[in-house]
């Protein structure tokens, strides 16, 4: 099993623990100390040692910080951690604070004292972040200090070691460009920007311009490493040399100069002392202590955005083709694994039987079609009843939950091929539905159709389209805690940036983007609903009898969504038109992918039009 199902927290750790921290703020004269979800590279996913948050709080979520003061801390999450948090953490210990309405440093402003020392770990923040918190201790009167050492790994005595896992080659077929030829592309946007040279800090950014994957992280195929990228020369590739060999390191030689990263220190300081002109940084990725090193050797640094993010993000003609041959296999897998449930007595089935179920499936059905599947993408949430509420919630042995007939079951999924990065949400009933089901059911689903539907003209942004997707949902009174959609990499990471639509999506959406559209519904105690495909942006074209060229959305994603669960009532004309096309070409295109009767039989159903 790619996903494991042991207890990832225990809230009656923080107690100790807490106190081991703050006898180490208190031996380095620090009143405050600030514990990010965070690692050097700023990575969503991190590698085990650098868990710190859940290790200190026992909140394993993917977004988090806590603010530790001698007699107090609090734990800060967005609105996916709600319900999590609150679980996960000694709520005696650590008070719950929203990330959104209240960030750190606003907080920090209003509750510091005039002389507080307040300690980060400067490779744990981005220069913006820390920007931020110096504001916010000027404004108090307070001190922010950078610290040598972090309390939390002085007092995690048996923290794991950094991985060191084999890197692989990302072949050209899959790749689409070579590595040769996305360097240049970033040199010249060094030089472009006047600039001496470039960090890439973003392992993902690392992994994409050299055509290298790892497994560094659980379920995202990275490894984890820096580069320095010059205007012009050969870069250097900040990578533990336990992680390649043979072919693989005369494949890194021919690209860069090959360095461990515990020399990265010394090369930044170098490039302070001789770099006739500023070096790049990506003020929000890049962490402090890497602009600290260059501008205390002398050197000087200039914003700019990491120049990976944007050509990662819209794919080439190979990362697209590969994307939809991904999803449609995944789609067969999803198919086997529905019709599968469906034939289920839901009475003798649980949460990790059914994860572990599809995970099966999924394995299974790659391999019967010729293209391996490498890992899952992420922790499959599986939430019966009111664990579909919880928006990101990770079933483990103790909280393992039965399923109860009638009750609604939310299972978001996704897998890493070679060619693609899959994710897709389906609600299934168990039973009937209740009207209350196919009420939210039917109003995230209209939602979900709108932003399938939109046409926008170049520059639209993700969060000119967010409102379409909760347009039925604010009409009833109801809303979702997170984003419509997230970027998707090709074979990467399940979450990439810089495109996604939200309320804070201000980056363009342009052709070749992968981005999820999932809307939904949460009833805190009952059920949960998200209804999730992925879309790629097409290229402008005008439409017949308009002046603007205008984007559209093409659904990538084929799987069934549950009939059972519409009020079709609730529909308009061009809602019901999409919805019974979708699935005409989910059956058509699906189809040839199967071989199992039953499985066929039961597709011909579920994507029988609505009426």
């Amino acid at each position: 099993m790619f996903q494991s199902f042991k207890t990832p927290s225990d809230p009656s750790t923080g107690k100790p623990r807490l106190k081991a921290v703050r006898e180490r703020m208190a031996a380095m004269d620090v009143d405050v100390f600030l514990v990010p979800h965070a690692d050097a590279h700023q990575s969503e996913y991190l590698p085990p040692h650098a868990e710190r948050l859940a290790w200190l709080t026992g909140f394993t979520g993917s977004a988090g910080i806590a603010v530790i003061q001698r007699n107090a801390a609090h734990v800060f999450v967005d609105g996916r951690y709600t319900l999590q948090v609150r679980n996960q953490v000694d709520t005696g210990l650590f008070a719950p604070e929203s990330l959104v309405d209240t960030p750190p440093h606003e907080w920090l402003a209003d509750n510091l004292k005039a002389g507080t020392r307040v300690g980060i770990d400067p490779w744990l923040h981005t220069i913006a972040d820390t920007r931020r918190l110096d504001k916010a201790c000027d404004t108090a009167g307070a001190t922010l200090v950078r610290c040598a050492v972090n309390p939390v790994d002085a007092a995690w005595q048996d923290a794991p070691p950094p991985p060191a896992t084999p890197i692989r080659v990302h072949r050209p077929e899959h790749a689409g460009r070579s590595a040769k030829a996305k360097l240049r592309d970033l040199a010249r946007a060094v030089r472009d920007k006047g600039a001496s040279a470039t960090v890439l800090t973003d392992p993902a950014s690392v992994c994409w311009a050299f055509n290298i994957r790892g497994s560094d992280v659980v379920h995202t195929p990275l490894t984890m490493a820096w580069a320095i990228v010059p205007a012009r020369g050969r870069p250097t590739l900040f990578v533990d040399p336990r992680k390649h060999s043979g072919d693989v390191t005369a494949y890194l030689r021919n690209h860069a100069n090959l360095a461990a990263p515990d020399t990265l220190e010394e090369a930044l300081a170098e490039l302070g002392r001789s770099a006739k002109k500023p070096v790049m940084l990506d003020a929000a990725r890049a962490n402090a202590a890497i602009a600290d090193a260059i501008e205390a050797a002398g050197g000087s640094t200039v914003a700019g955005t990491d120049p990976a993010i944007l050509p990662r993000a819209i794919k080439n003609r190979v990362e697209r083709k590969g994307a939809i041959e991904a999803q449609r296999r995944d789609g067969a897998a999803m198919v086997a694994f529905l019709a599968w449930l469906d034939a289920q007595d839901p009475a003798k089935l649980d949460e990790i039987a059914i994860v572990k179920r599809l995970e099966t499936i999924r394995v299974e059905t790659a391999g019967r079609l010729g293209k391996p599947m490498r890992e899952i993408s992420f922790d499959t949430i599986c939430g019966t009843g009111p664990n579909g509420a919880i928006v990101h919630y990770r079933v483990d042995e103790s909280s393992n939950r039965k399923v109860t007939p009638g009750e609604l079951i939310l299972i978001d999924s996704g897998a890493q091929y070679d060619d693609g990065t899959t994710d897709i949400t389906r609600v299934v009933p168990t039973g009937a539905p209740s009207d209350a089901h196919r009420r939210h059911f039917t109003l995230v689903l209209k939602g979900m159709i709108a932003i399938s539907l939109a046409r926008f003209p170049e520059g639209t942004r993700g969060v000119d389209l967010d409102v379409l997707a909760r347009r039925a949902l604010w009409a009833a009174g109801l809303d979702y805690g997170h984003g419509t959609g997230h970027g998707v990499g090709s074979y990467l990471g399940v979450h990439e940036g810089p495109q996604n639509i939200s309320r804070r999506g201000m980056a363009a959406l342009k052709a070749g983007m992968i981005v999820s559209n999932e809307p939904g519904c949460y009833a805190e105690g009952s059920h949960g609903i998200r209804i999730e495909n992925l879309v790629m942006v097409e290229p402008a074209k005008v439409p017949e009898g308009g002046d603007i060229a205008v984007h559209g959305l093409k659904t990538l994603t084929l799987c069934p969504i549950d009939r059972r669960l519409i009020e079709t009532k609730m529909l308009e004309p061009p809602e019901r038109r999409w919805l019974n096309r979708y699935h005409a070409r989910v059956r058509r295109e699906l189809s040839p992918l199967i071989d199992d009767r039953a499985v066929l039989d039961w597709l011909e159903q579920a994507t029988a039009p609505v009426r």
